[in-house]
């Protein structure tokens, strides 16, 4: 079912934890307002990975989604350079996708990268970051006004 990308090619057992750790990160969500719990596993160049989970406010704004917080996470470790991200959720009947907002901050770590969407069943969509959101605003567009 994974549509594969060569410069961000996951061997199965590295898919296969990514897709277990956002399953068990989604656990421990903090969503008493939406009631949709979501986990992220994020795994960098290194090889570590990062887990996270959406915690809501209730000022609204101010929730944090999961792939956000595997993320920030990873910056507040030295960690950068990512590979590839895992999303879960409890929805059947589609794949979860990132919210504009996390794509936003997924591009600020680079385009040539996977996102892995999964059900709850394991099944999973991969799509690179370039392609959840093309013509993107990057660092190097800040850049070009000198």
């Amino acid at each position: 079912m994974a549509q594969e990308h060569s410069a961000c090619t996951l061997d199965l057992k590295h898919i296969q934890q990514l897709v277990l750790s956002s399953q068990e990160a989604k656990k421990a969500a903090y969503c008493p307002y939406s009631r949709f719990p979501v986990g992220a596993a994020l795994l960098t160049r290194s090889g570590k990975i990062f887990s996270g989970c959406n915690v809501e406010n209730a000022c609204y704004p101010l929730g944090i989604c999961a792939e956000r917080t595997a993320i920030q996470k990873a910056v507040s470790e030295g960690e950068k350079d990512f590979r590839a991200i895992a999303i879960a959720s409890d929805v059947q009947d589609d794949f979860i996708s990132p919210c504009g907002a996390c794509r936003q901050v997924m591009r600020e770590f680079g385009t040539n990268w996977a996102v892995y969407m999964t059900k709850p069943d394991g099944t999973y969509v991969v799509r690179t970051v370039q392609e959840l959101l093309p013509a993107s605003f990057g660092p190097k567009d800040l850049q070009k006004i000198q």
